[in-house]
């Protein structure tokens, strides 16, 4: 199986866009999974006066999770793939929601064009990743662009399949993969990209090595939560703090 990488990986979204929403609904737990992950953000009071960036918002289940959790903040939405991304704006959310159709490699420079109202700027008070880091060429630098776009003691939470490590989870996941996954994906005429999703979560860091890039990353307070259900073990929540002290303090 190939890995599918930057415009190559956007593109197969692009295709799959219309189809997504009916196939991860079709996974139990994943919307649930997704509220309990953003609620892990642990914001305060709703979310009043809080800025979040939902980075690789997909077809907006992530934002919706975000919505549910922090229902009074600020969310800007940011997703590489035109198609996933044009299926979340066409949905109805409040006037406090907005998207921007950019690659998160993109971000640290501010060169993300604005869907629907401008480029991404300014910093945020979290930052909520789903399924992002596996489809990213260089997760390291995306980690440090978004370190670099939260306030100081910032909070991220990382919603990803990260498999514990131990054998009965990559089998578990291959099996589900193997039977159930692809050949959904490929009665819907995707299959190159979900035999993408498979191996891309086999080859990808297991959840403490993905924990430990991201303290190397400059976080702080990293925790990894685990979800319910068949997931346990193969889908975790990372949570952790920008420096509390920005380097400009330093």
């Amino acid at each position: 199986m190939t890995l599918l990488h930057d415009a190559e990986l956007s593109s197969a979204f692009d295709h799959a866009s219309l189809a997504y929403d009916r196939l991860v609904a079709a996974n139990p737990g994943y919307h649930a999974h997704l509220r309990r992950s953003a609620r892990r953000l642990g914001l305060p009071h709703g979310g009043a006066g809080l800025r979040v960036l939902d980075l690789g918002c997909g077809t907006g289940a992530s934002t919706a999770a975000l919505l549910a959790a922090a229902p009074y903040a600020e969310i800007v939405a940011v997703d590489a793939s035109a198609g996933m991304l044009a299926q979340a704006a066409a949905k109805e959310w409040p006037a406090h929601v907005r998207f921007v159709h950019s690659p998160a490699e993109a971000l640290a420079d501010g060169s993300g064009a604005g869907r629907g109202g401008g480029a991404v700027d300014g910093r945020f008070d979290a930052v909520f990743a789903a399924y992002l880091f596996r489809n990213v060429t260089d997760p390291d630098a995306v980690l440090l662009s978004v370190r670099g776009l939260l306030s100081p003691g910032g909070r991220l939470a990382v919603h990803e399949y990260a498999l514990a490590g131990g054998r009965a989870n990559r089998s578990l996941w291959s099996t589900v993969c193997r039977w159930v996954v692809v050949p959904l994906g490929r009665a819907a005429g995707d299959g190159e990209l979900y035999r993408h999703l498979w191996r891309s979560v086999l080859d990808f860091d297991t959840a403490p090595a993905f924990a430990e890039r991201i303290g190397r990353a400059g976080f702080e307070e990293v925790r990894v939560l685990p979800l319910p259900g068949w997931q346990t073990g193969i889908t975790h929540t990372f949570v952790a703090r920008a420096p509390r002290r920005s380097e400009d303090a330093a």
